[in-house]
């Protein structure tokens, strides 16, 4: 294991999660109304709507798959009689629905934001990045899928993907050891998400966290618009 390896796949994800948690939480309190999806809407709204439902259905899909499929302890779909080659089988037909269903609602929407000008003139460079980031994010996950298709339906990836995160999640060092049983695409794939969690506090993707913290907006001082005579 080089120190390259060290470095990417085991202190970078915890450089991640720093950022991630203290630049969302300064942004949301600090600047409260600078947080929103700043909808262009108002520009264009058929490609919008088709591409933002099978974006949001697809990504929320996807994100909770890899939620529940990584974090699950294995007994618990031992115990549902799911063996490891079923389960992951089951993740590599649902990953491949989910993926091609969030692709496309990608591409409609970075068709929209690049060829309408109006859209294109409120967009701002993080917004285009973003698109085109979670895009190739989405195509390695589709390459992993099938990777695993045609070399990997044992199950035992799926094994080592979990105790790698389990392990970075509980802090353990150990984590790096599973890299070596896990490819290459996966580890460039396994890169790029992180990296997707990086940028997320510093684009207008914050706004997805706005059901978990609404709470707070009762406390919230009222915002005061003044109109300009």
């Amino acid at each position: 294991m080089s120190y390259f390896d060290y470095l990417i796949f085991l202190f970078y994800p915890y450089v991640v999660l720093s950022i991630f948690v203290s630049v969302s939480i300064f942004r949301f309190f600090y600047r409260p109304y600078n947080w929103k999806t700043a909808s262009s809407e108002i520009f264009e709204d058929k490609i919008l709507k088709l591409g933002s439902n099978l974006f949001h259905f697809g990504i929320l899909a996807l994100f909770f798959g890899h939620l529940f499929g990584l974090l699950t302890p294995e007994r618990v779909f031992q115990l549902v009689g799911l063996s490891s080659s079923l389960h992951q089988m089951i993740e590599i037909i649902l990953g491949s629905a989910f993926g091609i269903i969030t692709v496309i609602g990608v591409l409609l929407l970075t068709f929209r934001r690049l060829t309408n000008q109006m859209v294109l003139s409120t967009s701002t460079s993080m917004d285009i990045f973003v698109l085109v980031w979670i895009f190739f994010t989405l195509c390695l996950g589709l390459t992993c899928v099938i990777y695993s298709f045609l070399f990997e339906r044992d199950g035992h990836l799926l094994v080592y993907l979990s105790q790698y995160v389990k392990n970075l999640l509980t802090f353990r060092f150990q984590a790096i050891d599973y890299l070596n049983m896990i490819p290459m695409i996966y580890r460039i794939h396994i890169f790029f998400g992180f990296t997707l969690f990086l940028v997320l506090p510093f684009s207008r993707l914050v706004h997805i966290f706005s059901g978990f913290a609404l709470p707070t907006y009762l406390f919230r001082r009222i915002q005061i618009v003044i109109k300009k005579f």
